[in-house]
This record gives C-alpha cells, structure tokens and sequence, in this order.
C-alpha cells in the first residue's frame, strides 16, 4: 500500500481553508478536476471520472455500458467479492471463472463459459498481477463482448506498455488503504467513450440533472445514485499520484530481485506472469498444499498462503452463493434466463492452484538489499528443511 503523510495533511488544509468541500457547488473546480486531468494524461485515456470507492466504480462502469438485467457478466473465482457483487447491483448475474497460474482469468475458461446471455468480462488485475489483456480483447471482439476491467488492486500496473484499466471499454480503480494509491477510500472511472462517460457522470451523482453545465453527449436523463467523490478526497489524489510511478518502480526492482532468487529453489516455483518485464506482483507455486501452507508457516511476514485469505475466494462469498438479492422481487437471479452454477466443481482449477500458491510482498517500503535476504532466507530456509 501506498503512504500516506505530510503532503497530505497539507494539501487536506488548503481544502479546509477554501470551505469547498463538495464536488459542486465552489466558484473554482478544485482539486478533484486536476486529478481527473491528470489521471487522464497519466493513463492515456479520454475521460476519468472520481467517485467515493472502488465498489462504486464497477457499478458505475457496468450502467455506463448499459449492463443491466437477463445478462450474465463473467468474473473471476479468485477476486474482492466486489467484482461479484457490482454486476447484481445493476440487475445482472456473475458467472465465475477459473483463474490460470498467473492468477488472472483463465481465457480458456473464459470461451467455457461464455453464453448466449454473456454481455460483459471483468478481468480483474489481481493484486498487481496484469491479465492476458491481448486474449481477453480478442475473446471480447468475436463475441461483441463488452470489457471493464477491474484495475482496483493493480493501479499504475503496466501490461506491454499500456495502464492496465485503460485497455478496455472501461476501468475501474480503487483508492482504498490498501492499494497502490491510498486515500483511505476511493475510486476512480476511465474510459474513451463519449457516451459511456455521460452515463457514469449521470449514476454517480442523482443531482446531475440539475446540472446544465455538464455535456451529456445526447444521452438522456436517468436518475442516479449519489457515489461523488469529495475535494477532499481530490486533494489527497492529487498528492499520491505524483508517488504512483516512483512506487511502481520500485516494485519492479524488487520484483526483478526477489524472483531471480526464489527461482533457485527445488522445491517451488516463481509464478508466470502475462508482462514479467514490468511485474510488479509476486507469488510462488507449490506441488501440494501441505507444502505451501508450510511455507508460509515458516514464513510469517510478508506471505501468506492465498486460499487462507478466504474473502478472495469465490466459495466464501455466502450471499453470492446463496443468489439472495436485496429483495424477493428485485432477485437479479429470478431475471436470469437460466440457472447459474456456483458449486465448488465450477471452479475446481482455482481451488487447487490457491490451495498450493503463496503471495510473496515485496516491501516497497523497505530497503532493496534487505528484501534480498529476506528471499534467500526463504530459498535455504524452506529447501534445507523440506
């Protein structure tokens, strides 16, 4: 996660002092306007649009494609129950899909599980680990496919060049305390379409149809909900943006570092990933669980076996399990044209590669050379005793 100190605290004070605290509403844009510009620019896309939380982007991002009831919305087994949980908030159903040992969505199971009723992909870029964004858009173009990436644990992450979260027709970030931007709670929209924009901006705030000085494309009016980002919230972006790129750097680095010594090992293996030239995430594999849960047993800071973090794991995600919805009658479930398949067997591929994988954190924060021997340690200590 990204630190958060005193250019925070100051640029927070210059808000307080201006009394313009909301979005709207000031005689000045304020901070949340620059952020946006410059988030665009860094990201290289034609629109990005601040909100309260990364939650509040997915669903924003999926009416701003016109997602909506009777449609199915592919989705990882490993992820934040989020990525689930927004396509049922817009009246849609999630259909699970295995993830492949660089822990991203399998595109294989992604053609398997494609219908007659899919209108959408998530790719979620999970914990800094870049999806195959060149097979998922090829998948996503011969099927008329709509694609919203979930770049929520992946921000500022490249994929052969490009920001992960701006390849497709929409991204969603999060700015929450444990991403690599941090403001305690946040999100962000990006995309290059026109329309796509116009509807976000609509959803996200219930009073934009009183807002005259906003272009909305053509499009008409539908009430909203109220996801605004604050200035408050622009002004601390504003200062964590400018760490972004130096962070992510960092990371590679210690990425590069790390994995060419926990590769000589001869007991485990450094997990692949879709662009290794700029990972920034790192994780090993195992041939069987008890090997991995030993692993991180031995290994307490800093790594942890994934199938123990049970809030990313598809088969915790009870009220998804159980296709409850808000009400009987508004049961996105009971407006799907067929019965959807959560059972452990669905996604069987992923249960087993978690059960043997170990998320290694690569301590940005601290010294290179230190994390270095921290990896050997893990090397000799594992393979000497195992």
């Amino acid at each position: 996660m990204a630190r958060v100190g005193f250019a925070e605290w100051m640029a927070l004070g210059r808000v307080i002092a201006s009394g313009q605290l909301a979005r709207y509403g000031g005689q000045k844009p304020g901070p949340l306007v620059k952020f946006e510009h410059d988030f665009a620019a860094k990201f290289g896309v034609k629109h990005t649009l601040a909100v309260g939380n990364g939650t509040g982007a997915l669903i924003c991002s999926l009416v701003a494609a016109g997602v909506g009831p009777g449609d199915e919305v592919l989705v990882p087994a490993y992820t934040w129950i989020a990525t689930a949980a927004a396509p049922l908030a817009v009246g849609a159903v999630p259909v699970l899909v295995d993830v492949d040992e660089t822990l991203t969505m399998d595109p294989a199971d992604i053609v398997r599980k494609l219908s007659p009723h899919t209108k959408a992909i998530i790719p979620v870029h999970m914990a800094n680990m870049v999806c195959d964004m060149d097979a998922i858009t090829r998948i996503a173009e011969e099927h008329d496919l709509i694609v919203i990436e979930d770049a929520c644990q992946a921000v500022g992450a490249t994929y052969k060049g490009r920001r992960v979260g701006a390849i497709g027709n929409a991204g969603a970030f999060s700015f929450n305390q444990f991403k690599n931007i941090n403001i305690g709670e946040g999100g962000a929209i990006v995309t290059n379409d026109d329309r796509y924009f116009a509807r976000a901006r609509m959803y996200h705030d219930v009073g934009a149809v009183f807002r005259g000085h906003l272009d909305n494309y053509n499009e008409p009016h539908f009430p909203g909900v109220n996801l605004k980002a604050s200035q408050l919230q622009g002004a601390m972006l504003n200062v964590q943006l400018a760490k972004l790129d130096p962070m992510i750097e960092r990371m590679r680095k210690r990425y590069r570092k790390m994995s060419s010594i926990l590769s000589t090992s001869k007991k485990f293996r450094v997990g692949p990933h879709n662009d290794v030239e700029n990972a920034i995430g790192l994780h090993v594999i195992f041939d069987t669980a008890d090997e991995a849960i030993a692993f991180a047993k031995q290994n307490r800071r800093g790594v942890y076996r994934i199938l123990d973090s049970s809030r990313h794991v598809y088969t915790n995600w009870q009220p998804v399990l159980e296709q409850r919805g808000v009400h009987p009658h508004m049961n996105p479930y009971s407006w799907a044209p067929r019965k959807i398949d959560y059972s452990e067997g669905s996604c069987a591929k992923t249960l087993d590669l978690l059960g043997r994988t170990c998320r290694i954190t690569l301590g940005e924060q601290y010294p290179l050379p230190m994390m270095a021997v921290l990896a050997k340690r893990m090397v000799s200590g594992f393979d000497r005793l195992h």
